[in-house]
């Protein structure tokens, strides 16, 4: 399922350089990343409205509005969304407290 996020990448890889009136993509990266930026911290807003009101299908729609903004900033930012996923691979059996100390030292 995860080819899914690198389908979504590429899509926004080839769209971004489009004419910013034809996609959306292009529109966000012609604002700059301060934009991209804060579209992300919307839609992560958005996401926990939807978590504390315990609206299943509106989560799941706003996760996937999260996941589409943070990869448009990765790809700004050019970091591609597989050290993402290899950062979340390093991290796969650690408990999340000793992950969280270790980024301490």
């Amino acid at each position: 399922m995860t080819d899914i996020l690198q389908k979504l990448e590429a899509t926004i890889l080839a769209r971004r350089d489009a004419d910013p009136k034809d996609s959306y993509v292009a529109n966000l990266r012609a604002k700059g990343r301060a934009k991209m930026a804060e579209k992300l911290g919307e839609e992560a807003v958005e996401a926990v409205i939807a978590a504390v009101q315990d609206d299943k299908p509106e989560m799941t729609s706003e996760a996937a509005d999260v996941l589409f903004h943070l990869i448009v900033l990765l790809a700004d930012m050019d970091i591609p969304i597989d050290d993402v996923l290899t950062e979340i691979a390093r991290r796969e059996g650690l408990s999340g407290l000793t992950e969280k100390a270790s980024r301490k030292d």
